[in-house]
This record gives C-alpha cells, sequence and structure tokens, in this order.
C-alpha cells in the first residue's frame, strides 16, 4: 500500500508498505520509525552497513515484515528508517540478532543522533502487485 506518514510535522514521506498475508492480525504489529543524523565525513560507510542490516534482517528473519530506509532531499545525512515487526517478539528477537549488532557496532561513531518513534498503526493495506507497480 502507499501510505502517507507525516514526519517530524515538515515532511511528507510516501512509503511503499508490503505485508503478506499470514502474520497476526494488525493490532499485533509494531511500527516504529527511527530518525537518525549521521556524521557527513562517514555517510557512504553508514548507508553501506545500514544496506547490508536491512538486507540481512529481511532474508534471515521471518518476524521483520518490512524495513525502509530514506535521506531527506537536499539533507542526506538526514536519514529515517520504517520498521514493521510481526509483533513485540520479533522485535526483540531482531534486537538481540548478530547481524543487528554488528550494524549497530559499526554505525556507533557515525551516529550524531537518534530518535525513536513509537507509533499506532491505523491502517496497513498492501496494494495487490506491487512489485510489478514499481517496474
Amino acid at each position: 500500500m502507499k501510505a502517507l506518514l507525516k514526519i517530524s510535522g515538515l515532511a511528507l514521506v510516501l512509503v511503499t508498505v508490503s505485508i503478506v498475508h499470514g502474520y497476526a492480525q494488525e493490532k499485533d504489529l509494531v511500527v516504529r520509525i527511527a530518525k537518525l543524523k549521521i556524521d557527513s565525513m562517514q555517510l557512504p560507510l553508514y548507508q553501506a552497513a545500514l544496506k547490508e542490516g536491512i538486507d540481512a534482517a529481511i532474508h534471515r528473519e521471518p518476524g521483520v515484515v518490512s524495513l525502509y530506509a530514506v535521506a531527506e532531499k537536499g539533507n542526506p545525512t538526514a536519514i529515517t528508517v520504517f520498521e514493521i515487526y510481526a509483533n513485540m517478539e520479533a522485535y526483540k528477537s531482531h534486537l538481540e540478532m548478530p547481524h543487528f549488532k554488528k550494524y549497530k557496532s559499526m554505525t556507533q561513531s557515525m551516529v550524531l543522533s537518534l530518535e525513536l518513534l513509537e507509533t499506532t498503526p491505523i491502517i496497513l493495506a498492501p496494494q495487490p502487485n506491487v512489485k510489478k507497480k514499481l517496474k
């Protein structure tokens, strides 16, 4: 689905959210937004570590429904990560995974600030054949 999210009251980000049948009911989902400010001198290294961490989580953790990372236009060091987990257990498990711990360790000196926002999903509705439509 395409969900319009208001982030910090300043920018609107269009996020494509794919939720596969078989997950627990929507009320069980854990949806978080992480807002980060990255050291500009280390931005390419951070982006590589983020990509590696997200790829590992998506491919190794069935409880990770989706992870999206975006940078603000004109301000590439302002990163927002939109996270959806099947439930709280999946989120807690994610925090203990070796690839997540590696990401945190590798990026600790790169992250100047981190704000984690807890959210309550209002509606998350997948668009049928979203991958075909994006091509």
